[in-house]
């Protein structure tokens, strides 16, 4: 046999070899496992699960499971995913901090732009909200209020780069108006004080505000989305912050699936595949309105235009958080 000719068949066999394995992916017996960088019982954690079950049958009835690995806001289980093996058996959903990390933390054990991005998946409205006994109501009696009251108003927040944090820093940027903000360790206690009178108002995501504005304990004022909200119901009458005057104003807390870097291209479009598949599935639909999120249904589903969208949502809010100056680390 001519060296030229193992050459050829060596190469040939090595095709076919890579061929068989894209093909078996994934193999039968074998677990897929959705990273979570938060705790159990949050939205990410919840769009995950709600996610696992959407994925399973699109993908032959494999098992899907959930490793939540919290902590250092989300860069701990980020980097865990980072550093999994590049086979698609490991995976990540995260939400708008794979943007956001890049400015908050100025050393990442991980580069976003090197993982492998399988598709959008959905993206959860914020909505301006304020305590029940504040005198504005409306968007426009809100900006008068501040503007009349500058230097006396908080703002609450969940903490350095919570969803919140990043939506109050975006607004104050707009209004032009710097305000006290007051950061709580996670949206409950923020929320309670919310309630209580303790803090003036805050910008969080649907998913946390919808039971309390529908039970009036808190007042609503804007959605941060381009277009109105026609789910959950409570928002429907709500402007946008555009229409309210704030130009271009666009926030959403958006979820994305991730394989680790050098995933071969075969495994990557199979799960991004399964991804549109789930993200058609009713049930998954019904359980993400549920939520208060919008699942995609655009070209952020393709991979190519995924990495895109975060791409450009890296773009946007680094900026913002390094005028703040506010990093965490």
């Amino acid at each position: 046999m001519s060296p030229l000719f193992k050459l050829t068949f060596a190469a040939g066999a090595a095709v076919l070899a890579l061929g068989a394995q894209a093909q078996a992916f994934p193999a039968p017996g074998k677990t897929i496992t959705l990273i979570v960088p938060f705790s159990a019982g949050g939205p990410t954690d919840k769009v995950a699960r709600d996610l696992a079950e959407a994925l399973r049958k699109p993908l032959g009835g494999t098992t899907i499971v959930i490793d939540n690995a919290a902590g250092a806001g989300s860069t701990i289980g980020t980097a865990k995913a980072f550093r999994a093996p590049p086979d698609g058996y490991t995976l990540l959903v995260t939400h708008v901090g794979m943007a956001t990390t890049p400015a908050l933390y100025r050393k990442l054990p991980y580069v976003v732009d090197e993982f492998e991005f399988a598709g959008l998946i959905n993206e959860v409205p914020m909505v301006v909200v304020g305590k029940p006994t504040l005198e504005a109501n409306n968007f426009k009696e809100l900006t008068a209020w501040i503007a009349q009251n500058k230097g006396k108003v908080n703002m609450a927040n969940a903490g350095l780069g919570s969803a919140s944090h990043l939506c109050g820093l975006m607004l104050q940027q707009a209004l032009k108006t710097e305000m006290t903000t007051v950061p709580y360790k996670g949206t409950a206690p923020a929320m309670t004080d919310l309630m209580g009178g303790q803090v003036d108002f805050m910008c969080d995501q649907t998913t946390n505000t919808t039971s309390q504005v529908e039970g009036k304990k808190i007042k609503a004022y804007a959605v941060s989305t381009p277009k109105r909200l026609t789910q959950p119901a409570v928002y429907k009458d709500l402007p946008t912050l555009d229409e309210a005057g704030l130009k271009g104003f666009n926030v959403s807390i958006w979820h994305g699936l991730y394989a680790p870097k050098g995933t071969p291209a075969a495994v990557v479009k199979t799960l991004n595949d399964a991804l549109k598949v789930a993200l058609k599935d009713p049930d998954f639909i019904k359980k993400e309105e549920g939520l208060g999120a919008i699942v995609v249904n655009d070209a952020r589903a393709n991979s190519a235009d995924h990495k895109k969208f975060v791409q450009a949502e890296v773009a946007k809010w680094g900026p913002v958080i390094k005028a703040a100056g506010q990093y965490a680390d």
